[in-house]
């Protein structure tokens, strides 16, 4: 079977993975697609249900033999990406796919999956907004928030490549918003 996928961008702390937890509770003919990714794991975090957490060399040789659907080199030596076995267990399951994913593993998939993807952009209410927030997670560090603050102007710029622009100024109105926007795609 060939689903449909629902891809959610946006930069680091704008929202985005609050918002995918609430549409898989509201919908249950979605399934959330587990990326891999050559980063430690954080405080909190299970392999297999946040990523799939794998070595650089073992990153590589998934690339090496194209296991990978879209992959990303996000920083150096910090690879995340989307096995195809992930997207194939999916949907042998008769399930639609819901992706949570920095924005240019995003447009990526976008292309791949044509008419059958619906690509979203969650935006932030501002920079500020977001190194706010990523400081309050108390996971990154100083120089990480930075250089996520640094991407996250480069990532806003590619909005307007998604389908939809969902604004989280408020989340309870960007939630409705995502569910009116899924309910749509998936009739």
């Amino acid at each position: 079977m060939k689903g449909k996928v629902i891809i959610f961008s946006a930069p680091s702390g704008a929202g985005k993975t609050t918002i995918v937890h609430h549409l898989l509770k509201e919908f249950p003919q979605l399934e959330f697609s587990v990326s891999a990714c050559s980063r430690p794991m954080r405080k909190g975090e299970t392999n297999g249900v946040d990523y799939y957490f794998i070595s650089v060399e073992e990153f590589k040789n998934k690339i090496a033999n194209n296991e990978f659907a879209e992959y990303e080199e996000v920083y150096k030596d910090n690879y995340y990406g989307t096995l195809k076995s992930e997207i194939e267990r999916i949907w042998k399951k008769g399930k639609h796919i819901i992706f949570d994913m920095d924005v240019m593993g995003g447009l990526n998939l976008r292309l791949q999956f044509g008419d059958n993807a619906l690509a979203i952009f969650v935006m932030p209410p501002s920079v500020e907004h977001l190194e706010s927030r990523l400081k309050s997670r108390e996971t990154e560090t100083s120089e990480s928030i930075a250089r996520r603050i640094g991407k996250a102007a480069q990532e806003i710029k590619k909005a307007e490549l998604f389908d939809k622009i969902i604004l989280n100024d408020n989340l309870e109105t960007a939630l409705k918003e995502a569910e009116q926007v899924v309910k749509q795609f998936l009739e």
